[in-house]
């Protein structure tokens, strides 16, 4: 994983909750099944659209809810290269970085859906190469950032412990 992720903007509002991003009644199912019904309550062709890269974008408290990583499993299982969002709830900020998924807190309210998005993790920078704009977001501390580039807490420990 590289430290700069580019890619097209699908954005979605306020308030998305675990539930609509990995429906419950689907939690029995391998993780490629569950992926197959991401975020169908509030869009039907998620799970077609969906490219490797793209980045999910998001207004306030994306990913209340429940606690069960599900929803970030089904999200990097369709190789979203980053969440940015106006704000996270926090266990689902958290559950995405021990998962390996980027999460960036930013204002989205001009981010545009289709927008083309160039987040470099590093620094907490967002280029938004559509209209030309830069925005500071968050940053997180090195050993976060470490973490995800490594695919999550799992690996990096088993890296810190020399666990084969």
């Amino acid at each position: 994983m590289s430290f700069i992720i580019r890619g097209r903007v699908w954005k979605y509002g306020d308030n998305i909750n675990t539930d609509i991003i990995s429906p419950g009644q689907y939690m029995s199912l391998p993780v490629e099944k569950q992926a197959e019904h991401a975020m169908e309550a509030i869009d039907s062709t998620f799970s077609q659209k969906i490219k490797a890269g793209d980045i999910l974008v998001a207004g306030s408290n994306f990913g209340s809810g429940s606690s069960r990583e599900t929803a970030q499993m089904v999200l990097k299982h369709h190789k979203i290269g980053a969440i940015v969002a106006t704000s996270f709830a926090r266990i689902f900020y958290r559950n995405s970085i021990n998962v390996g998924l980027p999460v960036v807190e930013i204002d989205t309210s001009v981010i545009q859906e289709g927008d083309d998005l160039e987040i470099d993790l590093l620094v907490g920078k967002v280029i938004n190469h559509s209209q030309g704009t830069e925005y500071k977001g968050t940053k997180l501390p090195e050993h976060l950032i470490e973490m995800v580039k490594m695919g999550g807490l799992e690996p990096y420990l088993a890296k810190k412990l020399n666990i084969s």
